[in-house]
């Protein structure tokens, strides 16, 4: 053999050299130790990087969905009215531009002059009165930046300046009016002189300079909408923006010229009493919370906190999608054991009941069950339920395909021949080399479900929009009328079910390549 292999020139004739029997030829060892499944597969699942980012971002984010709800245990179920569609705000992050609630507008001078004034009146908590330069440079000025007026045309030919300009959305609600009992009056009076911040400010008069009375911005003095001065012939002087500004308070006073700050508003008893009082609603806020209005990802349109909210959605979805993937493996592993096993007229009967369920539309399942079912036994169990009904199909038929495809191998066949029952041959022998297909398919029903469930939720289908629970899908319906004036309303719901969903989907591929018995020992 060797002769004619060089006779044809396959290989040198110089690169032959005789060996004595039983010569050393290399002190080289060569190992070849065995690699189990598992670890085969998990050698392959960390070669596709796209794999391996979309789990670490399925684990940052469920992090996210657990751990948001523990360290802002105190915001659960707090909705705040008043701070409805905030954007972003951390106080110790917060930088022009950046995390800090702003929204940049154009203003028209009435408009900015109002603005300016929220500032104003936050230091004028005496009626002393303050200059625009100490408005200003207040902590409550809402104003975070204002730009250079430019002078636009209307459609009649009257020029108006307009102002751009960047404002704080949480200090932009100023004051508010708000009837408390006697005895909270008094705790914030205590507050007060604890803390050395105010809360309670003069109320407004309502007369012929007031604009609005159940508007606790208007404190100063206006004529059609227009800050006024009073001369001492008793008329009216429009204000200008202008450095130097000074608006003239129209606080309600009493006999001898001093504020006044509250006012009787009903009830019989000293605790029952109720005052009308004028507050500074950033201040009640830190009186009511202890911190000042922090929101990581802003508000939703109900005055929740949106990152809370978000976490909630996250887990809801997690929790339905991992508990639905479960069902269904248990179901149709059972279910697709039996067909793929026993074959014949049992897989012939079951098939045809798998065919009546698969033309069962998914839809019309979901909407009779929340009909029907959600007041009985709640939206979510009813949601499962909907899933489960005809969701174990895909995996019981992947299931039966692998059963036929392992139940004639030699090592079944042996297993029989030693009289193993059936069930021992189906749990013990074809069903663990079934696993890894299994396995891929529970992956990639989850991102499925999480879109499925976000469809129903924003269609109206599913009511999740509750105080104690709420969905992706919720979040994006309260967002799609408004989400051009709030965009963060509509952004992060988005992007968070957008990773979701191809994080799972990269996820399940990469198990599925993993798993996949024709490359096993396969090196890329």
């Amino acid at each position: 053999m060797s002769e004619k292999i060089l006779e044809y020139g396959m290989l040198p004739k110089e690169k032959f050299e005789f060996a004595h029997s039983g010569e050393k030829l290399t002190d080289q060892k060569f190992e070849d130790k065995p690699i189990g499944y598992f670890k085969d597969a998990w050698i392959r699942f960390r070669k596709s990087k796209a794999s391996v980012v979309a789990a670490c971002i399925i684990i940052l984010i469920v992090i996210y969905a657990f751990l948001i709800p523990i360290v802002f245990s105190d915001k659960a179920g707090l909705m705040v009215v008043s701070y409805a569609k905030k954007a972003p705000r951390v106080v110790s992050l917060r930088r022009p531009g950046f995390m800090d609630g702003g929204s940049d507008r154009d203003f028209t001078e009435k408009g900015l002059i109002k603005v300016l004034a929220m500032g104003i009146g936050a230091e004028d908590y005496d009626g002393r009165g303050v200059s625009l330069e100490e408005g200003m440079a207040s902590y409550y000025q809402p104003m975070v930046k204002v730009g250079e007026g430019r002078i636009t045309t209307t459609a009649g030919k009257k020029e108006t300046v307009i102002y751009s300009g960047r404002i704080d959305t949480y200090l932009e609600v100023g004051f508010i009016y708000r009837n408390i009992e006697q005895q909270e009056y008094n705790n914030i009076r205590a507050w007060e002189e604890e803390t050395g911040l105010h809360i309670l400010y003069p109320l407004v008069a309502d007369n012929e300079w007031n604009v609005d009375a159940t508007d606790a911005n208007n404190w100063y003095k206006t004529k059609k909408s227009n800050p006024v001065t009073i001369d001492e012939n008793g008329k009216a002087k429009t204000i200008a923006y202008e450095p130097g500004m000074m608006l003239e308070d129209n606080y309600m006073r009493d006999a001898e010229g001093n504020p006044v700050y509250y006012v009787y508003a009903g009830g019989g008893t000293m605790d029952t009493a109720l005052y009308k009082v004028r507050i500074l609603y950033y201040n009640y806020y830190r009186y009511l919370y202890g911190s000042e209005p922090d929101f990581l990802l802003g508000t939703d349109s109900q005055g929740y906190d949106l990152a809370f909210r978000m976490a909630d959605g996250i887990k809801l979805s997690l929790l339905v999608a991992v508990c639905v993937s479960v069902i269904n493996l248990v179901i149709g592993a059972v279910y697709g054991a039996i067909e793929g096993y026993y074959g014949g007229t049992t897989d012939i009967v079951m098939e045809r009941v798998s065919d009546i369920l698969s033309g069962v539309p998914f839809v019309v399942v979901a909407t009779l069950f929340q009909l029907h079912l959600a007041n009985r036994v709640g939206a979510v169990p009813s949601l499962l339920f909907a899933f489960v009904l005809t969701g174990w199909l895909g995996t019981a038929s992947r299931v039966r395909t692998q059963f036929y495809r392992f139940k004639n191998q030699e090592y079944v066949m042996a297993a029989r021949t030693l009289g193993a029952r059936d069930r021992r041959i189906i749990w013990k022998h074809i069903f663990p080399n079934s696993l890894g297909t299994i396995i891929t398919s529970c992956a990639l029903v989850i991102p499925g479900v999480i879109g499925q469930e976000s469809m129903l939720s924003y269609l109206g289908i599913v009511k999740l929009g509750t105080a104690e629970t709420t969905s992706l899908g919720t979040l994006l319906a309260d967002a799609s009328s408004i989400w051009t004036n709030y965009p963060h309303l509509m952004i992060f719901p988005a992007l968070f079910l957008a990773l979701l969903m191809i994080s799972f989907n990269l996820f399940g591929n990469g198990l599925r390549d993993a798993f996949n018995p024709a490359l096993r020992g396969v090196e890329e």
